[in-house]
């Protein structure tokens, strides 16, 4: 019985999350770990880290041109409209460099998410905000303004860039083989909200 109701209650949170998108969907991500959650819930909620609701290829096509300045098709040979994987701030496309004829991975932000999940975010610094004044003696209110922070840098691509390309550095200075792969940034194909690595 407890299991057919873990089932219910996490596909009806599977369905509010993904239409509710923004932190809700970022939520949903985190309790779907296995250590947070019955089985049923992680089995559903799961899916959300990579197959989350897509932003439409027209849609990525705009934000590629605007943030390059150039033609979709001047910079691509191949681009597979098929996100390899979608989650809550940005989804992820097989594609061919027309450059330099080298397969990459070109990673989009989804339009509005960083807007839609910083107004989510300070609805829960108000309701924080509320709880600390009228029902509980604990500092929530810092707890949401580092959740802010946090979820802020994943925003942006130009930061995560540098960070991998350190991981890349050190891994390669302290391994000689090294048992991770970290991709390669393309220079000059990255901004705040698409990066392509090979």
């Amino acid at each position: 019985m407890w299991e057919q109701q873990h089932e219910i209650g996490a596909q009806k949170m599977y369905s509010l999350c993904s239409e509710l998108g923004g932190l809700f969907l970022k939520a949903a991500q985190i309790l779907g770990k296995p250590d947070l959650a019955p089985t049923a819930w992680v089995k559903r909620l799961v899916t959300l880290c990579d197959k989350a609701p897509s932003t439409p290829i027209e849609v990525v096509r705009d934000v590629v041109e605007k943030q390059f300045c150039k033609s979709f098709d001047e910079i691509f040979d191949f681009f597979e409209v098929e996100p390899v994987g979608s989650a809550s701030i940005a989804q992820v496309h097989r594609a061919r460099l027309k450059s330099s004829k080298t397969d990459v991975a070109v990673k989009v932000q989804h339009p509005g998410a960083e807007q839609l999940m910083m107004v989510d975010i300070r609805n829960m610094q108000a309701f924080a905000l509320f709880l600390q004044k009228y029902d509980i003696n604990f500092d929530l209110f810092s707890a949401t303004k580092e959740m802010e922070k946090q979820i802020c840098y994943e925003f942006d691509f130009v930061r995560e860039a540098r960070a991998m390309e350190r991981i890349r550095e050190f891994l390669r200075v302290s391994n000689k083989k090294s048992p991770v792969v970290v991709p390669r940034v393309i220079p000059g194909m990255i901004s705040r909200y698409i990066a392509i690595s090979s």
